[in-house]
């Protein structure tokens, strides 16, 4: 047993992504999570994750990224509710370009399907579990401590102590979520300004929770998705999200202009107005559960750290903090999982001591990012609004051709199969130039659209009786 201590972590933040993040390093370092909220005992709602009503998925790619980072977690999950869903085989999505997928089942994709309540309890049941991490909750960071070549810990405050101390760490790694305070911190250690652009669509939320109909749960029900159309201002699209406990999430959505309401008489009616009216007949008999909840905070919003010229050894910033998403993308957490295992793997490679880590940390739980912004902004800057600065030739085009590219995988299975690749976050975006994409998009053979949601007649009847 060797004498040496091992390196101190404190992440900041216990959400999914300073979880996941604890997790990682725990591999490596001994690690304190620093939590302002006091956590609930299950699945339950907390101020901090305001979001977590509305619909939740994670994209195959997270799912990959789980089972590294947490081996038999997913199958946990699943044993607790989650439900691991084919795509397209149990989906039914309308694209943005309003073009209806075929339901194939070729394709090897699985996205993990649960309520966030559900997904943040296992999560913190299995990480916190860990002798190697210590939770500090009701407890609040207010600066960094060190100077702009290195960062030693943090200045923390608990609920109820008048006086503040400091957590020594060998990594500080802050995974606050949208509301980070590092730009503000990294600017108090002498370091320059760090750019930001943001992208806003405008999109409203209003989420409604609904008990299934008892027919749909005999069967495996579909997540039924109909996507707004750039093109179309305002945009309006929603989804149901078949959930454990025998119940449907429904998140409706729109850009300005288009907002949906909070009048439960309303709301119902919204969802026949998505530019196809599936959502609303499917919930117009459904029994509502409890209020609707809504939400504005829904911008594109990405902090480029990694381009500042200096950057501390001893400290990273991840997940949210980094960059957030529209949430109709469903990347979030995909990205989050992917940041972590990724500093999990540099930090096993080449531990903490060697000059530049800290730099080189942060590049590197920044590359998901690069492929989950492209394809929100990808969309979302066609709004009116949504930028100060309009798409340029490049933009429209490469919006051109991911048009062309869905209107392919939705009749043929072998570009779906690519195209889901990229969605999903498991291969870059080039994946959509191979011969799987660009053979079928050039020569075919194609099935004509489809001109309405391929609900099987079973799936229809089970939920409208």
């Amino acid at each position: 047993m060797s004498d040496v201590p091992r390196p101190t972590a404190v992440v900041i933040g216990a959400g999914i992504s300073g979880l996941l993040t604890a997790a990682a390093l725990a591999e490596h370092t001994d690690v304190t999570v620093v939590e302002r909220d006091i956590l609930p005992a299950g699945p339950a709602p907390r101020r901090g994750v305001p979001q977590a009503r509305h619909a939740h998925l994670v994209w195959s790619g997270g799912v990959l990224a789980f089972r590294e980072l947490l081996p038999g977690f997913v199958e946990d999950l699943v044993e607790r509710g989650a439900r691991l869903v084919p795509i397209m085989g149990e989906m039914v999505s309308r694209a943005p370009n309003e073009v209806w997928f075929r339901r194939f089942t070729a394709t090897h994709h699985r996205n993990l399907v649960c309520s966030r309540d559900l997904l943040d309890a296992a999560l913190r049941d299995r990480v916190l579990a860990d002798p190697r991490l210590t939770l500090r909750q009701g407890t609040s960071v207010l600066g960094l401590v060190g100077e702009a070549a290195r960062v030693n810990g943090v200045r923390v405050r608990t609920e109820g102590q008048d006086s503040e101390e400091t957590l020594a760490a060998d990594l500080v790694v802050d995974a606050s979520g949208r509301g980070s305070r590092a730009p503000h911190w990294l600017e108090e250690l002498g370091l320059p300004e760090v750019a930001e652009r943001e992208v806003n669509a405008g999109v409203a939320y209003a989420t409604r929770l609904y008990r299934a109909p008892a027919a749909t749960l005999d069967i495996p029900f579909p997540l039924v998705n109909v996507q707004a159309n750039p093109a179309k201002s305002p945009g309006r699209g929603g989804i149901i999200l078949p959930v454990e406990d025998g119940r449907w999430i429904v998140t409706l959505s729109g850009t300005r202009g288009g907002e949906p309401t909070a009048d439960p008489d309303e709301f119902a009616e919204f969802a026949l107005r998505l530019g196809d009216p599936v959502i609303g007949e499917l919930i117009r008999d459904a029994e509502p559960l409890g209020e609707i909840v809504t939400t504005r905070s829904t911008a594109n919003r990405r902090r480029y750290f990694e381009k500042l010229r200096e950057w501390p050894d001893g400290f990273t910033v991840t997940g949210d903090a980094v960059a957030g998403y529209n949430p109709v993308y469903g990347h979030g957490i995909t990205v989050a999982a992917q940041s972590a295992l990724a500093l999990g793997a540099l930090i096993g490679a080449h531990g903490l001591a060697r000059p530049g880590t800290g730099r080189r940390l942060q590049r590197t739980v920044s590359r998901p990012v690069a492929a989950a912004w492209e394809l929100a902004i990808g969309q979302d800057v066609f709004y009116p609004g949504a930028s100060d600065r309009p798409p340029n030739r490049a933009e429209r085009a490469l919006a051109a051709f991911v048009d062309r590219a869905v209107a392919t995988g939705a009749r043929n299975p072998r570009a779906l199969g690519a195209l889901l690749d990229v969605m999903s976050l498991e291969k870059p975006a080039t994946r959509l130039f191979s011969p799987d994409m660009l053979v079928p998009m050039l020569f075919g053979p194609r099935r004509p659209f489809l001109t309405e949601a391929p609900l099987t007649e079973e799936e229809r009847k089970s939920a409208t009786g």
